[in-house]
């Protein structure tokens, strides 16, 4: 996606407009904590999804790159197993802290949740 934001500075046909700059593929966060999982050899650390969800979410979303295309030349050029282990990579040397309970506590205080 960087190569996306750079085309979009680096060339006049995006000027003003919005546009998408992303995989051009619809994937669920279910898919991509299982694809995550397994890459980090860690399935006993799949997410839970809980099937709750905020006031307001959007449930299901696909950003088309259409238009980025036209206006720029954009085209998704990382394929999703390739970036997930990149990602995978950059979390090797990172911490985490699971904040999960305390994040749904708070959207259940506010009646944000469903």
């Amino acid at each position: 996606m960087a190569a996306g934001c750079a085309l979009a500075i680096e060339r006049d046909g995006a000027d003003g407009q919005a546009i998408n700059i992303a995989s051009g593929s619809s994937v669920s966060v279910g898919e991509i904590a299982q694809q995550l999982a397994a890459i980090l050899g860690a399935p006993e650390r799949m997410a839970v999804l809980t099937g709750k969800y905020r006031v307001g979410d959007i449930r299901h979303c696909f950003a088309d790159v259409g238009l980025a295309t036209e206006l720029i030349g954009y085209a998704p050029n990382v394929e999703l197993a390739d970036g997930m282990g990149q990602l995978a990579q950059w979390l090797e040397g990172q911490a985490s802290e699971d904040h999960v309970e305390s994040a749904a506590a708070e959207l259940a205080a506010r009646g944000l949740t469903i």
